[in-house]
């Protein structure tokens, strides 16, 4: 398989040291806005299949200029959500398949934000299905960790441990700390600032999607192997979107595990407005100050060596087994930051991230999962991901959970 990966920072540079450990990689081009950002992360896997270009991920033109030069199989889109479009749109015209793992961002309801979907995540792409079926190609759309792991355990326990879904629940948490910085994200603060002030979306059988006020439904969940309780709210996230479309469940929400101090954090950002996307003035400089809050925070792939603990993604699943009794599960993988350093050189939450599409690659060469238009994780079988998910060095496991309260 050849492949194109835009985007050299932390998920990219994993998804190429990943991917140079799998023979179904003919060639793979790594390209970023950053010429010797992409160089230096071809530089590190010492692999003559991988090469680098360099890329404006926001010029539609650019992008298909770059695509018809690699000619690639897929396109793997490891970039902020901000530039999903342009490089969603440049495969479309190229007749080209893509791989995401955020999808197309929202806009909220322009008078009620807090109730109502304004235009959700995914919406742009899922527009477009039509013209992408008719060209043969496929968009495999939230295939990274989360979007992309919960995903897949959600299809999991509709086909082989649930009769009747009540409810999913994602809640994504950790206990890493990162020494030397008070604030300090694992992840894109781009991302993450997106994520969680927008605000969160919900599924509800008979009611459709809704919106609800940022944070809202705290709760603390204790994750499993050493994590321990986290607190929790809920966040817009595209589970929501995708796992209604093809598992039959009462109620989908997607919950992160913040933190306390996280969530304040935030909330202050958003006070000061340093979330805003929209450029200011400053002594004659144009400048967004989420740009700018991004620019002055430590890159999250230089994090590593001073980061420790371990992140878990999951799904937790309640309603009545394949016997007709209640029962609840929580479904997860998790990444020691110890151990993704050690084998791979990649943090924990970026590695986590990027194992997700170079698998979904390897079941797509094999001709195993056979997308056609745009399509999301659980539109396909998930055990072959599973299985092949172990060859990689990770594993996923169940783990039982209180089902009182749940009625037959």
């Amino acid at each position: 398989m050849k492949a194109l990966v835009i985007g050299a920072g932390g998920v990219g540079r994993a998804i190429a040291n990943i991917a140079s450990r799998r023979s179904f990689i003919s060639s793979m081009v790594i390209a970023d806005r950053t010429l010797a950002r992409a160089e230096e992360a071809v530089a590190r896997v010492k692999d003559a299949r991988f090469s680098a270009a360099q890329v404006n991920a926001a010029e539609l033109e650019d992008i298909r200029e770059l695509i018809r030069r690699a000619d690639p199989d897929v396109v793997i889109n490891a970039v902020d959500p901000r530039f999903v479009m342009p490089i969603f749109l440049a495969c479309e015209i190229e007749n080209t398949n893509y791989i995401d793992m955020a999808m197309s961002l929202s806009r909220p309801h322009p008078h009620y934000p807090n109730t109502e979907t304004g235009v959700k995540l995914g919406d742009e792409q899922f527009a477009r299905d039509w013209n992408w079926s008719e060209r043969g190609i496929y968009a495999l759309v939230g295939m990274g960790i989360e979007p992309g792991m919960s995903d897949v355990f959600a299809r999991y326990a509709s086909d082989h441990l649930f009769n009747r879904i009540d409810s999913i629940t994602v809640l994504d948490g950790s206990n890493l700390t990162v020494e030397g910085h008070d604030f300090a994200p694992s992840f894109s603060i781009w991302t993450t600032i997106e994520e969680c002030l927008n605000p969160p979306l919900v599924w509800e059988d008979g009611r459709g999607w809704f919106t609800t006020e940022p944070f809202s439904e705290i709760e603390t969940f204790d994750f499993p192997e050493g994590i321990g309780p986290v607190e929790c709210v809920n966040v817009e996230h595209e589970e929501v979107v995708l796992i209604p479309q093809k598992v039959d469940a009462k109620k989908v929400n997607f919950k992160y595990g913040l933190g306390a101090e996280f969530i304040t954090t935030l909330k202050t950002i958003h006070m000061l407005g340093m979330d805003r996307k929209e450029n200011v003035e400053v002594q004659g400089v144009s400048v967004a100050p989420r740009d700018l809050l991004a620019a002055s925070l430590p890159d999250p792939a230089t994090l590593g060596e001073r980061m420790k603990g371990k992140t878990c993604a999951g799904a937790l699943v309640k309603g009545l087994n394949k016997e007709g009794q209640p029962y609840a599960c929580y479904i997860y993988n998790v990444v020691d930051n110890e151990w993704s350093m050690k084998e791979y050189g990649d943090q924990a939450v970026v590695w986590q991230t990027a194992v997700n599409p170079v698998v979904a690659m390897e079941l797509l060469h094999k001709g195993i999962w056979e997308p056609l238009g745009v399509n999301g994780p659980e539109w396909f079988d998930p055990k072959p991901f599973l299985d092949l998910l172990e060859t990689y060095g990770t594993s996923w496991t169940i783990r039982e959970e209180d089902s009182s309260g749940i009625e037959i």
